[in-house]
């Protein structure tokens, strides 16, 4: 007659392990079979380890049930779990609520100068100026960093030629990535590159205070934040919150593209925010075939404009194919040779020399 369950589990109850208890008693017995005279059931120790000191609990529960009547055959296999699974990382959420700051603005550790770019409205060009700038910049020895913080339209991935996700060993450090000599950070680097935005404004604010805060930037001569065009939550909330070295403002120099320029300077001067200068960006076009000169979008309005603030005026730059090309395909410009190129060296030197880079 073959044994029974409760017997066989009565006689593993007896059979002692090594750190205390019985193989019943710490829930060690698996998958116990009972076919005829022909037992079977499995030792599952929960490390490698445990399941070298349980072999003598095996050798001893084998004996014991091959001793009982009615068993004919006896098979007992001792196992142990692998090893832990890996947690995976921590999970880093973008877009929570801003945390409260007291004391005014904050200068942010290891970097030296915080240059916002700037614009009154979208389509001057100026994530393309805040590109090259910074490639410009890192290839006059600078260490610097670019900070996409246009939320809504993050285009500096695409124009820097990164599309790796930045790491996150803890859920709170950001790791920043490299390109072209420059440290950036995009929150589209954390999107898929046709995924929106849509969000309310305080989630924005904080989204901006985690990539200024969280992202370990490391030691920095000068960080380039490319702003999103207009005068909402994101200028506010960096004006508000961060010490800043000043503000570029980019306009191209036809009317209705200053008519906004000028209230973005607005917002500067009643932010507190000194304004570095202002840029003409597709000030003059050069045909490649014939080489005649077009002013397409008038020509000299922003230095105007410069002139009748009192506000410096760092220079024109190209309407240029090579430059939308060298943008679409990851590789700023700046950081080749050229006519283009040399325009945004010309316009970094200048702000080395003046001691805002």
């Amino acid at each position: 007659m073959s044994p029974s369950r409760e017997d066989i589990m009565a006689t593993l109850g007896a059979i002692p392990v090594a750190d205390g208890g019985t193989l019943v008693s710490c829930d060690l017995i698996r998958a116990l079979m009972i076919e005829g005279g022909q037992v079977r059931f499995v030792i599952e120790a929960a490390t490698p380890d445990q399941a070298r000191s349980l072999e003598p609990a095996r050798a001893a529960s084998e004996a014991a049930i091959r001793a009982m009547a009615g068993v004919t055959a006896v098979q007992v296999l001792l196992t142990a779990h692998g090893p832990a699974a890996k947690a995976p990382p921590p999970s880093l959420k973008i877009g929570q609520h801003p945390t409260p700051q007291q004391g005014g603005p904050q200068r942010i550790s290891g970097i030296d100068r915080i240059i916002a770019v700037a614009s009154g409205k979208g389509g001057v060009g100026k994530s393309t100026v805040s590109s090259n700038l910074a490639v410009a910049l890192a290839k006059q020895g600078r260490r610097v960093g670019l900070l996409d913080a246009d939320i809504y339209g993050p285009s500096q991935p695409r124009m820097m030629g990164v599309t790796a996700r930045p790491a996150s060993p803890d859920g709170k450090t950001i790791i920043p990535l490299q390109a072209h000599g420059v440290t950036m950070m995009s929150i589209g680097l954390m999107l898929k590159e046709d995924e929106a935005v849509i969000w309310r404004g305080p989630m924005i604010m904080g989204a901006l205070q985690q990539l200024l805060g969280q992202v370990a930037w490391g030691e920095l001569d000068v960080l380039i934040v490319d702003l999103p065009p207009g005068t909402g939550d994101i200028q506010l909330t960096l004006c508000q919150r961060t010490h800043l070295t000043g503000a570029i403002v980019v306009s191209t120099p036809q009317d209705v593209a200053l008519l906004d320029a000028r209230k973005a300077l607005d917002m500067f001067v009643k932010l507190k925010t000194p304004v570095l200068g202002l840029i003409e960006n597709m000030s003059t076009y050069i045909c490649p075939n014939c080489g005649h000169e077009e002013h397409i979008f008038g020509h000299g309005g922003v230095a105007a404009e410069a002139a009748r603030l009192n506000l410096p005026f760092l220079g024109e730059l190209p309407l240029s194919l090579e430059v939308r090309i060298a943008g679409d395909a990851g590789t700023p410009i700046a950081a080749g040779d050229g006519p283009a190129a040399q325009a945004y060296a010309a316009l970094a030197a200048r702000l080395v020399a003046g001691g805002m880079a």
